[in-house]
């Protein structure tokens, strides 16, 4: 892509959060050698971007360039938010551009600003923005969800915790693997992450996660970052921590990890914590073994 960007002297771009990170984590040589001073617009959406990810575009190409869009294929509702709003909101993903929306709770009561329930949308004036072909839309009163959780603030910007079918009950805490994954994603040698729920005997459930890394990253670090980060790893300490291998890098190698394929990683298991609790998380992690060709 930066090739790109250099060759078209490139305007307007449009990039999923995987790819902008995978930009900001290249060497600082690499990035140093490179022009993106073309780009005057740059447009994301269809993920999650971690606020230290917007931060880091921001910087570069300044606010003014930087674009969120919220939405489904639905299009029942699109939010919109700009770098120079979202530094005033961090982590939303802006206010309706077209369509209303509104956040619910499971009875279906209307939730106040800063509680997080689901987000139900409509667009405005009854327009049928899609139709299904043999599947039926998740609705109540006329207002359908695509099954996301958020909440919004008093200023009726959005912002957006996980999916409903993500979010993992531990220890009778509402835990959001997304926010556990852009807190361990943060880190510059953890190329990607993926956290889900096990079974627990005594919490019920047990967050468990995927750790892709560039290079071997010390147990302290991660356990550090996530420790430092209230509401994102929610998890204690568990004694049989060990290191995982380093990924080799380098194209000429065959063992290469394109962060474009799954690779090797390590499996990572915490316990939860409630808020407020000062115990480092802790996790296993497990070498996967996993060998992946170059693209």
């Amino acid at each position: 892509m930066l090739d790109l960007v250099e060759r078209f002297r490139t305007s307007w771009v449009y990039a999923v959060p995987t790819v902008m990170s995978r930009i900001a984590k290249l060497p600082e040589h690499e990035l140093a050698r490179r022009d993106l001073s073309s780009i005057r617009t740059l447009v994301h959406m269809a993920a999650p971007c971690a606020p230290w990810l917007k931060l880091w575009w921001i910087d570069r190409l300044g606010a003014d360039a930087v674009w969120e869009v919220y939405a489904g294929t639905e299009a029942q509702t699109i939010t919109l938010i700009g770098g120079s709003d979202w530094l005033a909101h961090p982590g939303s993903v802006g206010r309706p551009l077209i369509g209303e929306l509104r956040i619910l709770d499971s009875d279906g009561q209307d939730l106040p600003p800063g509680q997080v329930g689901e987000v139900y949308m409509r667009p405005s004036g009854g327009v049928e923005t899609y139709r299904y072909l043999g599947g039926t839309p998740k609705t109540r009163d006329g207002w359908e969800s695509l099954g996301d959780l958020g909440h919004l603030d008093e200023q009726g910007y959005l912002y957006l915790a996980d999916r409903l079918s993500d979010m993992v009950l531990v220890g009778g805490v509402n835990v959001y693997p997304a926010e556990v994954e852009a807190a361990l994603e943060s880190h510059l040698d953890v190329l990607s992450s993926c956290v889900v729920g096990l079974p627990d005997d005594d919490l019920g459930n047990r967050l468990h996660a995927v750790v892709q890394t560039s290079r071997d990253v010390p147990d302290e670090a991660l356990h550090t970052l996530l420790a430092e980060r209230p509401g994102s790893a929610q998890a204690a300490p568990d004694d049989r921590a060990r290191r995982l291998p380093p990924a080799r890098r380098g194209r000429e190698d065959p063992s290469f990890v394109d962060p474009g394929r799954p690779a090797r990683g390590s499996r990572l298991t915490a316990r939860p914590r409630r808020r407020g609790q000062s115990d480092p998380c802790g996790f296993v992690l497990r070498d996967e073994g996993r060998r992946a060709g170059s693209a």
